[in-house]
């Protein structure tokens, strides 16, 4: 066996036997299954929500889309970092202690939760939104580990995604959310290892940050130009749009039930600044090393521009450590696939057909017929993992967020406005993105959250 095969194959065991280890510490209940019990300390929350936020979006989607266009791409994640840090200050902890006290075990079921007229309606398309658009992202997340299987071993996508998806069955039905944060945390762990060696490595191959520069400019002047080229709105409604964007993690239920299974409400302060701190590094280092591709892979028409991280590994480092960035950004596919596919499961058996909420067999049922479905949009669905990750997060941002905000702020909503919010906000997102076509000038969540939030002020005297 081949130096990358086996580094690679070493680090998806490590995983397995993470999360099988986790299942002895698990419960057989629905609660141990969907919240780990809500017993999660704040570091393992951290871990867990950067690893399921930092997806296969971050090692393939911004590293080629960052290839394009040069350094103007940071402002996507200056924006997206700015908007997600100030939701943890003003939602998280308030989704922490409302969610207990309303004894909602997901978010769907936050939202309808103690409603007076219609709630089950609201938990309903709540659900509906989560299972298409989260799905969706996690078919998503297997695309992307397919491309770098693809490129480094030569498989077929299709045999990158059915490993992927094997692996996140395996422990998933295991453990439930327990198992998908160990090994988050695991994972975490790897994915800021492989992407600093081999920012590091890069650097130091083009001679460092002032002969980036340069080689840089050599290229094309407008890949060291900091601002994006003629917005339509100007360029602070595009930085505002990538802002919104951020804010919209509050509509991906995935990555807000951390939140939910933390320890206590008070430890998410604590947990809000160790998922700043990591997420920084992991996102410097995307950049870094999407710039060096920029240089040392040239020919920008001769090769899909979202495989650049994986094709520079393999020009750059050992088999061993090729392994090690393949682990990683496989580890970045997982830990959010894992965390969607669970949180599509819990929708499906708590929320749609609440009458097998109590039934921990119909769980982990679930889990497996959400993960099939996944795997089967994955194999026949679009390789474009930058556009698939973008719609889906903009279409849960402003279907879910705008409402999930007023709840946790608790803050007075009927049925009836509750549906027309997040009917008004998924609305906005497509009409913007594809009707009038102006998603790359500002990003469709901060129009959509927007919506939503007017619709409800507009309809709130009528909220009983």
């Amino acid at each position: 066996m081949n130096p990358v095969a086996a580094s690679f194959i070493f680090f998806l065991l490590l995983f397995v036997v993470v999360g099988a280890y986790s299942a002895r510490h698990s419960k057989s209940t629905i609660d141990d299954y969907l919240l780990a019990g809500r017993s999660v300390g704040p570091w393992v929350t951290a871990l867990s929500a950067v690893a399921s936020n930092n997806s296969g979006f971050m090692f393939i989607g911004l590293i080629g889309t960052t290839y394009t266009m040069g350094l103007s791409a940071i402002w996507i994640m200056f924006g997206w970092i700015f908007g997600d840090y100030l939701m943890w200050f003003w939602v998280h902890r308030r989704l922490r202690e409302r969610s207990e006290q309303l004894d909602a075990r997901t978010i769907p079921s936050f939202l309808a939760a103690d409603l007076p007229r219609g709630g089950q309606g609201v938990r309903g398309v709540a659900a509906l939104i989560t299972l298409a658009f989260l799905g969706t992202y996690a078919s998503a997340q297997l695309s992307a580990g397919s491309k770098a299987l693809h490129v480094l071993f030569g498989w077929e996508y299709a045999l990158g995604a059915i490993v992927g998806a094997g692996i996140v069955l395996i422990y998933c039905f295991a453990g439930g959310i327990r198992a998908s944060i160990w090994t988050d945390v695991a994972q975490s762990i790897i994915m800021i290892l492989s992407m600093v060696l081999l920012w590091i490595v890069a650097l130091e191959r083009v001679g460092g940050w002032q002969a980036l520069w340069s080689q840089l400019a050599a290229i094309d002047p407008r890949l060291i130009d900091p601002f994006p080229p003629d917005p339509r709105f100007g360029v602070v409604l595009y930085i505002l749009g990538w802002m919104g964007a951020g804010i919209g993690v509050v509509g991906q239920p995935h990555i807000m039930v951390r939140a939910m299974a933390c320890r206590s409400g008070r430890e998410i302060n604590k947990a809000r600044h160790i998922y700043l701190i990591w997420y920084l590094i992991f996102t410097a280092g995307c950049y870094g090393v999407a710039l060096a591709c920029r240089v040392l892979l040239p020919d920008i028409g001769s090769f899909d521009a979202e495989l650049a991280l994986p094709t520079l590994a393999m020009e750059l480092l050992p088999g061993v450590l090729v392994g090690l960035i393949l682990a990683g950004l496989f580890s970045a596919t997982m830990s959010t696939a894992d965390s969607q596919v669970l949180s599509c499961s819990a929708a499906l058996t708590q929320d749609l057909f609440p009458r097998w909420r109590h039934s921990y067999r119909a769980a982990k049922v679930g889990t497996v017929i959400v993960m099939l479905v996944v795997l089967t949009i994955a194999l026949g669905g679009s390789q474009n993992v930058f556009a698939l990750v973008t719609m889906s997060w903009s279409a849960l941002a402003a279907g879910l967020g705008p409402l999930l905000v007023i709840r946790a702020l608790g803050l007075p909503v009927g049925a009836p406005v509750g549906l027309a919010v997040m009917g008004s906000g998924l609305l906005t997102v497509f009409v913007w993105s594809y009707g009038l076509g102006y998603s790359n000038e500002v990003f469709e969540v901060l129009p959509g959250m927007l919506v939503g939030v007017l619709v409800y002020l507009v309809l709130r005297p009528r909220a009983k």
